[in-house]
């Protein structure tokens, strides 16, 4: 089963009165659409980027430039939002059970624990699309605008993207309608349209569409809000060297006559890391998610561990935002290999490469490291997490 995401991208965004697409425009020092895309680094096999040909280099610019870990296609807009979600659903090649996240570029706050819960619900029910129960009251007005009736506020709900669909029920329904000419103003209302059930997750008050100058105000004072919340983990790990094992440090494996000895590939720098990151998030250290005395993590790659923690915090409402490694060694020397292991991290935990700082140091032969008995290293991570974490 894959997660695929269509990214749209397509609209002219007037009422923002900007000079360019409003999901081009720097929100606190990123580009809209790749915060938008970005929410979903750990969840997601692959994306389609639906946009106007106008903006297809400028986008294509960005994304050559970001860490994302899946792969980034593009294609062109249509003249309706249906058109552009068709076209999206045209690049790809989806099995029935593979999921669909159809996304408003626009909504660049949208959180991990959103896109959960609708991945989760088609897990289960085959549709889901977030929505927060209305809380003000909603006439409906005939042409001349007298109220013809007043519904049960209850019952209401603002709806918002990412939606998701299991790809067997979405596509079919998706052709179907194209090839009967039905047009609707958002994507659950092509099932709606057929009769199919779709089920409603909670939203969030913060995944608001950027559709007015003021719109950005708030997501900024959003996201300085979430700066505001930032934490701060320390992380400290040793492993003893050992024949017969191979060296492995931030992913990379190093050439050397030892190697670490340990219940996993005993990367002694990237469990520091993970300690560092839960500690930040006050959820205890990687005992206690990935323990010693589990069969399942057996020999198995820090690096998959790492991104399991990234994705742990993530649920938790928190995201990485700079980390700084020491690994003390006396031998043998990590200079040469310390671009690649940066690399390593920054890919694995989705932020950027001058978020990562790694350093390698000598204990002048003092201690265990000094006398080539093991390896340690320190770590220390910053992560800032929502004010509202659901």
């Amino acid at each position: 089963m894959k997660k695929h995401v269509i990214l749209l991208a397509g609209g002219k965004g007037t009422r923002m009165n900007a000079a360019v697409n409003k999901v081009l425009l720097d929100l606190c020092g990123k580009p809209v659409i790749l915060r938008s895309a970005e929410a979903f680094s750990s969840l997601a096999d692959d994306m389609i980027i639906v946009c106007r040909e106008d903006d297809r280099p400028e986008i294509e610019s960005i994304f050559s430039r970001s860490s994302l870990p899946f792969p980034v296609y593009f294609t062109s807009g249509g003249n309706t939002r249906q058109k552009s979600v068709l076209n999206g659903i045209r690049m790809l090649s989806a099995m029935d059970n593979d999921v669909i996240l159809i996304h408003d570029a626009a909504r660049c706050l949208v959180n991990h624990a959103l896109i959960s819960r609708v991945i989760e619900s088609v897990l289960d029910f085959g549709t889901g699309i977030p929505g927060i129960p209305a809380t003000s009251t909603f006439k409906i007005c005939n042409d001349e605008h007298y109220v013809m009736h007043t519904p049960e506020r209850s019952s209401l709900y603002e709806i918002q993207t990412p939606q998701g669909f299991a790809a067997g029920i979405f596509i079919p329904a998706a052709l179907k309608a194209a090839k009967d000419g039905i047009d609707c103003t958002d994507d659950a209302g092509i099932l709606e349209h057929y009769h199919m059930p779709v089920h409603i997750v909670p939203g969030s008050s913060q995944n608001i569409k950027l559709t007015e100058p003021e719109d950005l105000s708030r997501a900024s004072a959003i996201l300085k809000g979430d700066a505001a919340n930032m934490r701060i983990g320390m992380g400290y790990d040793v492993h003893r060297l050992t024949d017969g094992r191979k060296l492995i440090l931030c992913g990379v494996e190093v050439p050397y006559s030892q190697g670490l000895l340990g219940h996993s590939d005993a990367d002694v720098a990237l469990h520091a890391l993970m300690d560092a990151m839960l500690g930040a998030c006050a959820l205890g250290d990687i005992g206690k998610h990935f323990p010693d005395t589990s069969d399942l993590y057996k020999d198995i790659s820090s690096v998959f561990l790492l991104k399991e923690t990234n994705r742990i915090i993530g649920e938790a409402g928190y995201k990485v935002s700079n980390t700084d490694i020491t690994i003390v060694a006396q031998k043998p020397k990590l200079l040469p290999f310390i671009p690649q292991m940066a690399e390593v991290v920054a890919n694995t935990l989705c932020i950027p490469l001058n978020a990562v700082n790694i350093k390698a140091t000598t204990t002048e032969k003092l201690g265990f490291e000094g006398r080539m008995e093991g390896i340690s290293a320190y770590a220390v991570c910053a992560v800032t997490g929502r004010t509202e974490n659901n």
